[in-house]
């Protein structure tokens, strides 16, 4: 189930730059092999992140979701010579394939994959500050994960939280607890005087932090 109209995506996608080759075997990959498949960032959102971190020029990022791969990759391409990302996923059934595609790119080796609870594995993190961390795992925790990282991240680094607007729901009357959950999160970010915020409508809404 695609987010945004086909028309529209195929607007977006033709008027950006390209998706790199190994991307779009990862891209086609994900749809044939694993459910859910719509959870992947794709192209367009894919090249924002891409941008975003280049921007930033990182030596330091965090993931919290891996589920492919395609994020990964594409925060990765940012990263300065020495840098590295973090990136975390819960479902260990999937680290062969993510092995397989990072192996397919030339970031490979700035990529260290940990695999368990994502709580658990943040708060066991020390060294240099972060500068730049992408959220998108399990909706129920996403306070918990922004509360963990923004103690983890420098002034000025970036948080950026996906599946914000959670296909327009959160601005309508449904009242499921999901959309509770991230009417919640955003609503504790909106009032958080410690950080900067700006939600981008980019497929189901990018939510921008900067830490004061």
């Amino acid at each position: 189930m695609e987010i945004l109209p086909a028309d529209l995506q195929l607007y977006l996608e033709t008027h950006c730059d390209i998706e790199p080759e190994a991307l779009k075997k990862i891209n086609r990959d994900t749809y044939l092999k694993i459910l859910k498949p719509h959870m992947l960032s794709g192209h367009y959102q894919g090249r924002l992140l891409s941008m975003l971190s280049k921007m930033m020029a990182p030596s330091r990022i965090l993931e919290v979701g891996t589920f492919t791969g395609y994020a990964t990759i594409c925060l990765a391409e940012g990263l300065t010579e020495t840098g590295f990302i973090d990136t975390i996923e819960i479902n260990a059934e999937l680290e062969e394939l993510l092995n397989q595609h990072f192996k397919s790119t030339n970031v490979e080796k700035k990529i260290r994959l940990h695999i368990g609870p994502a709580a658990q594995i943040i708060a066991g993190f020390d060294g240099p500050p972060l500068d730049l961390v992408f959220i998108d795992a399990d909706k129920k925790n996403n306070l918990l994960y922004f509360a963990l990282v923004l103690e983890k991240v420098r002034p000025g680094g970036l948080i950026i939280i996906d599946n914000v607007l959670w296909k327009g729901k959160v601005y309508g009357d449904a009242q499921d607890t999901d959309t509770k959950l991230i009417r919640e999160l955003n609503d504790s970010i909106a009032a958080n005087p410690q950080v900067e915020k700006l939600i981008l409508p980019v497929r189901d809404g990018l939510l921008l932090i900067r830490k004061k």
